[in-house]
């Protein structure tokens, strides 16, 4: 049975669709929102029929007919931890996104926008896939020296999981037979530690756990912290945008541009190559821990994410891991083709989508 697919990624400033049919891309458009268009909107959630009616219009303009789709395929949002997997859109999940109940971002609109417009293609499925609350920590993972501060799963969990498919369809394996590290870098940075299909320990990489990035702080001394915080020189909402959007290469090097900085070590600037060598050596730190979670037994190293297509980054990282596990680089990050992937999987009956249901008292 031929599948086609519409899938939808909303993100703070714009709302990336796309068609695919089966594995391939009929077409991908980019939608922007200018400042303007958003500031009408007090909550992220009333900006549903703005996005929607500007999807709609995009379909008609590409020529692609709701009663030509299989199923609508939406980011998942904000919602209580949760496996991975794929889930089917259910009414527990739109009223939690609706409500912002776990927290309000721009992906929570995903799984809202998919059901609506499948429900206007004659009722076809809707679905999300691997959102970033995906959870599956061992126990011990899960503990910090606080009780009341237990570690949360927060992590880039759908290239995570896509990249660790593609790894292991290459290796002619399953992803449930193999132990993975897969290290996410971007914006943010993730090391997750992939065991037979669950990845039971990783980085919180979004509350500031782990190797800094290009705009985070990543972890910090602890004390140092707190008097930074207890100084009085900065608000909340400053440290916050210190640790996350201003930290990183942004305090080091004044830009979050990998590119300018890898341009800087080129020409000979010391300070700059200091910078870049201490992410390459936080990120092979991690990558040491994750190895630990699996017990040693790593079937390979996987580098993904928008700065793998650094040959000099993901080099210095993989000369630092390489006794460990053999070290693979999957450049970019294709969240378009892992949200069809991961309905293309249901579809086929290759595995079964999941329910979320409201959470019991």
């Amino acid at each position: 049975m031929h599948h086609r697919l519409l899938i939808i990624n909303p993100g703070s400033t714009s709302t990336k669709i796309a068609v695919y049919d089966e594995e391939e891309p009929l077409f991908t458009d980019t939608l922007r929102h200018s400042a303007a268009d958003l500031a009408r909107y007090r909550q992220v959630a009333d900006q549903f029929a703005f996005r929607r009616d500007l999807i709609l219009a995009a379909l008609e303009a590409h020529q692609v007919g709701l009663s030509s789709l299989s199923a609508v395929v939406g980011r998942g949002g904000l919602l209580r931890p949760i496996p991975g997997g794929t889930y089917r859109v259910s009414a527990a999940m739109l009223d939690e996104l609706a409500r912002a109940e776990h927290g309000e971002h721009a992906s929570n609109l995903g799984a809202l926008l998919a059901h609506d417009i499948a429900e206007a293609a004659g009722g076809v499925p809707a679905f999300i896939v691997d959102p970033v609350v995906v959870d599956e920590l061992a126990p011990e993972a899960r503990l910090s020296g606080l009780p009341e501060m237990p570690r949360r799963s927060v992590f880039h969990a759908l290239n995570q999981k896509a990249v660790a498919r593609r790894v292991a369809a290459d290796l002619g394996r399953r992803y449930e037979e193999l132990n993975l590290v897969v290290v996410h870098l971007g914006g943010g940075v993730t090391v997750g530690s992939h065991r037979r299909g669950r990845v039971v320990d990783v980085n919180n990489g979004l509350d500031g756990d782990g190797p800094m990035s290009p705009e985070r702080a990543g972890g910090l001394p602890t004390l140092g912290l707190i008097h930074l915080a207890f100084s009085w020189r900065h608000t909340l909402r400053e440290i916050g945008r210190m640790l996350v959007g201003e930290g990183g290469f942004v305090a080091h090097l004044g830009t979050n541009d990998a590119r300018q900085v890898e341009a800087r070590v080129a020409a000979g600037d010391e300070s700059a190559r200091l910078v870049y060598e201490a992410l390459a050596y936080q990120v092979a730190k991690e990558v040491g821990r994750a190895a630990v979670a699996l017990d040693g037994h790593v079937d390979r190293i996987v580098i993904t994410g928008g700065l793998a297509h650094s040959e000099l980054l993901t080099g210095w990282i993989a000369d630092q891991v390489g006794w460990i596990a053999p070290v693979a680089v999957y450049p970019g990050e294709d969240e378009m083709g892992a949200l069809a992937a991961g309905a293309l999987r249901v579809l086929r009956g290759e595995e079964p989508a999941l329910e979320y249901e409201e959470a019991r008292a």
